[in-house]
């Protein structure tokens, strides 16, 4: 998949409207717990990022299966997007913050997080010897 120009500007613009979201949530009831959320979203890549450098086919393995640095790092990963996703859910049930901030919160993550995927498998870089 060749990415280009385009590509850059599309995933640019629908970070930047998923940061607005998050921020619009804290702002517009004047809580700022669901920045949280932005900052948890951003590092959840980061185990994936660091542990796939662990893992890597030897002689007595295939490409086809997974180091268990690779999966732990996943495993991470997932933890992290879960708590991303569940984080407003619970402030929203405690009444810490309104519903509204909280759709707003979750949606803005995904949209943060998804820009961040598409990004890794766009500009992911084939290493072949």
């Amino acid at each position: 998949m060749a990415a280009g120009l385009k590509t850059v500007i599309l995933l640019s613009f629908v970070l930047a409207v998923g940061f607005l979201l998050i921020i619009l949530s804290c702002a517009l009831w004047a809580n700022w717990l669901p920045l949280l959320v932005a900052l948890t979203f951003v590092l959840a890549p980061l185990p994936n990022v660091l542990f796939a450098q662990c893992g890597g086919a030897d002689d007595f393995s295939s490409d086809s299966e997974h180091s268990p640095a690779v999966d732990l790092g996943r495993f991470i990963t997932a933890i992290t997007v879960v708590t991303g996703f569940a984080f407003p859910l619970v402030l929203a049930h405690a009444e810490v913050i309104r519903t509204d901030a909280c759709v707003m919160s979750i949606v803005g993550g995904g949209l943060v997080y998804g820009t961040i995927l598409l990004y890794s498998v766009a500009f992911r870089e084939d290493e072949e010897f």
